[in-house]
């Protein structure tokens, strides 16, 4: 029996796939949990339990989980890209709109006229011109990361008639094939920032993008650009937003990311992180979240993790044997070593390495037991599993 800790709610479409009796789902923090789902509670003060398998993020973005401990320690981190990805990109389209109509004063004007009377009509006339905002058809929209949020929201504006530019140096075949003929794709961020009326960011949260718009960035694009941030709080310089909104070197931001700093400012429409708030996008979330898990516990597969490289493969023989390792020369014929004295012999075998670390699967026929130890006993190997 697996027991799979949950550190917030996690829709039932998805915990209902799991089998009872092979599987039990608890919110006790306190349980030996062999898997973890997750949404947004941070797990970097959370000590980890020592048999640990996986943790699954029931999302995209994973900067609330331990990557690395979880690496050296043999857990595999997984995500659920494009699950969530409707949700967002129509809230990035919805986005648009509120940035360009002035959307958000205009309502919080039109509750100043409560109690007015029959002056109602007349006074919305008369002040009506102050939220005149252009429409986005044929404007210049530059969409920054072609992944599976992306490609959609760049593909959504071709639709509505927006003018678009789409830069990723990483866009992958398999993305660059979903891509509408109508986008123009760009080798750089600073075309867009400089062609571009509305710029909209989808890329993750790392060491080389962390405040990518900053001030220099803002400088080069329109002064009537309006930017909008779905993706992570940490890709944009908040101090050199406001300094631009300030000096009219932007004419709003758009952000998922409240902070206190942004509240009520002119110029500002912030959400609080709705992006994936809705009951579809939970449910895809959910579901796929755990079916990751289940096929990594029961099949020893990996698919859409971001700390070890994906591998499928099919028990034929006996016994799957799965490993994690240090990606090091030479490790790959010490572990498959103990596997030829203990006289199985390795029917079928992937092996994928990710940076420091691979992942290595062997399908064998005849008796496996012992091998996990005798594996395991190799310098270089993180953790062994055996699955019959």
């Amino acid at each position: 029996m697996y027991n799979v800790l949950t550190l917030n709610k996690i829709a039932a479409c998805g915990t209902d796939l799991l089998d009872k009796s092979k599987y039990t789902v608890t919110d006790d923090a306190a349980a030996n949990a062999d898997a973890i789902l997750v949404r947004s509670a941070s797990m970097h003060e959370m000590e980890l339990p020592g048999n640990l398998l996986a943790i699954a993020r029931a999302g995209a973005g994973v900067n609330n989980i331990p990557i690395d401990k979880c690496t050296e320690k043999g857990v595999v981190v997984f995500n659920t890209p494009g699950a969530n990805a409707n949700a967002v990109k129509e809230l990035v389209i919805a986005g648009l709109l509120l940035s360009s109509r002035k959307i958000p004063a205009a309502m919080d004007w039109i509750k100043t006229l409560k109690g007015k009377g029959d002056e109602v009509g007349k006074l919305v006339e008369k002040g009506k011109s102050q939220f005149v905002g252009p429409e986005i058809m044929g404007k210049k929209l530059g969409v920054i990361g072609l992944g599976a949020i992306g490609i959609l929201v760049a593909n959504a504006a071709a639709e509505l008639g927006m003018d678009v530019y789409g830069a990723d140096p990483y866009l992958s075949v398999e993305n660059a094939l979903k891509l509408s003929g109508k986008v123009h794709y760009v080798k750089s961020n600073k075309e867009i920032f400089e062609k571009c009326d509305y710029i909209t960011l989808h890329v993750p949260a790392l060491p080389d993008t962390k405040g990518m718009i900053n001030a220099e960035a803002i400088a080069s694009m329109k002064k009537t650009v309006r930017l909008l941030n779905f993706a992570r709080d940490t890709l944009v310089d908040e101090k050199a937003i406001i300094d631009a909104l300030a000096n009219g070197g932007m004419a709003c931001y758009v952000t998922d990311f409240a902070t206190d700093g942004l509240i009520g400012l002119d110029g500002v429409v912030a959400m609080p992180h709705l992006g994936a708030s809705t009951p579809e996008s939970e449910d895809n979330c959910a579901v796929m979240a755990v079916r990751e898990i289940v096929d990594y516990i029961e099949n020893g597969n990996i698919r859409n993790s971001v700390n070890l490289p994906n591998v499928e493969m099919a028990i034929s023989g006996n016994a799957k044997i799965c490993v994690i390792h240090k990606n090091a020369e030479g490790l790959l014929n010490n572990i498959t070593a103990p596997v030829s004295a203990a006289g199985l012999n390795i029917e079928n075998m992937v092996s994928k390495s990710k940076k420091d670390y691979a992942y290595t699967c062997l399908d064998v026929k005849g008796d496996a037991s012992g091998i996990e130890a005798a594996i395991k006993a190799v310098s270089g190997v993180v953790s062994v599993r055996v699955i019959k």
